[in-house]
């Protein structure tokens, strides 16, 4: 009888603890929602299946709902927002740079390319078409040579997330290729989008719908044969089994076996953009969920109370650059790969992922307090 007390409190904290680290095992159901809502407020949209989802306000940063925004995740290709934070200052548009095989060593079996070709001439601006528009691994890897190779890459990209407070962020990958510990979370994200907003080149790229991607010059001057690219991203340009979402600005998609489909994406209607991040939903599409996020997100207008903030305050993109595509999709957009079976999707870093957080010293600090009530507890039945 005794005992009880203290197994009761020990599982009380545990649970506490799990749920604001962001640890779920496998098998076991998201947290449920952060939402503040006011009686006229909608409802959060039924039947949402992601690990992990944040929806935010870009310009005030003011996050409106989530589940398990700190839930430490396989970010796939949307990590390369955060490359293109890092990089995309340092290079101007129009230099030209002619591929090297070490330029393209390193590439991860199965990266997605969108056909760049050593002993070529490529301007830096075709190649953030390429990775923005086609996810182009290829295209990383050179942008990365010229910043000075990949290594020093991750390190600049490291700095940076450090800089924007992206506390759940550790890059192993400068193009988020599947590799051991490197994850990410959706509430950072939903950082990375924010600050690419306030970047007008980011925003162009980033919007563009179609683009025509050059064949590269070669050493005696003869240009290849250029051909046409679209955005991958199927809520920009549609497709027969998703439309495209009214007001979306963009942003970045991305799939990797471990991580599943992940999602970020802005979109302006009136005078407010929103920013929604979707990580492995484990049923239905990313796109239709991140869909009814930002459907929810617009109907909640001023009918919320904000759940949190992104970090830091002084991003603030009050004025949005939406580029517009220089053409109309003309076809379909190439078919993004099946959802993966739904899976953890977790690295072996998770389970302390938040430790450090204030979320996560709180919850440090609930489950100490249980403890000490069960000893106090324990101690005063020894006593009768």
């Amino acid at each position: 009888m005794i005992i009880r007390p203290l197994v009761r409190s020990l599982c009380a904290g545990a649970m506490v603890l799990a749920a604001s680290i962001g640890f779920i095992a496998p098998g076991v159901a998201s947290p449920p929602s952060d939402q503040h809502r006011a009686p006229r407020a909608p409802a959060l949209p039924e039947g949402l299946s992601a690990l992990s989802w944040v929806v935010a306000d870009a310009t005030t940063g003011d996050v409106l709902a989530s589940r398990a925004p700190h839930m430490h995740l396989p970010p796939a290709s949307t990590l390369k927002t955060l490359f293109a934070l890092t990089v995309l200052p340092k290079l101007p548009a129009e230099k030209l740079h002619t591929v090297s095989p070490a330029d393209l060593a390193g590439l991860g079996a199965g990266s997605s390319q969108v056909g760049v070709q050593e002993g070529r001439a490529y301007r830096v601006a075709d190649l953030w078409r390429g990775v923005f528009l086609r996810s182009g691994g290829d295209a990383v890897h050179v942008l990365a040579a010229m910043n000075g190779g990949v290594q020093k890459t991750i390190a600049d990209m490291r700095q940076r997330a450090e800089e924007l407070g992206a506390d759940d962020t550790r890059v192993m990958s400068p193009d988020g290729y599947d590799t051991p510990g490197q994850y990410s979370s959706a509430y950072d994200l939903a950082l990375f989008g924010r600050a690419g907003l306030a970047d007008p080149a980011f925003a162009q790229y980033c919007s563009t719908a179609v683009a025509s991607f050059p064949g590269g010059v070669d050493s005696d001057g003869r240009v290849g044969s250029s051909f046409e690219i679209q955005n991958t991203n199927r809520l920009l340009t549609g497709t027969t089994d998703v439309d495209p979402y009214p007001g979306l600005i963009g942003i970045k998609n991305g799939y990797t076996t471990l991580a599943g489909n992940t999602l970020i994406a802005a979109a302006h209607r009136g005078n407010r953009t929103l920013i929604v991040t979707v990580m492995n939903p484990q049923a239905g599409s990313v796109y239709e969920e991140a869909r009814s996020l930002l459907d929810w997100g617009f109907a909640a207008d001023d009918k919320v109370q904000p759940v949190g903030a992104l970090r830091p305050a002084g991003v603030n993109p009050a004025v949005l650059h939406r580029a517009k595509a220089n053409t109309k999709p003309t076809a379909e957009a190439a078919p993004l790969p099946a959802q993966a079976p739904p899976a953890d999707g977790t690295s072996h870093s998770d389970a302390h992922a938040g430790l450090m957080s204030p979320i996560g010293m709180a919850a440090v600090g609930a489950l100490l307090v249980s403890l000490v009530g069960s000893l106090w507890l324990l101690r005063r039945r020894m006593r009768r």
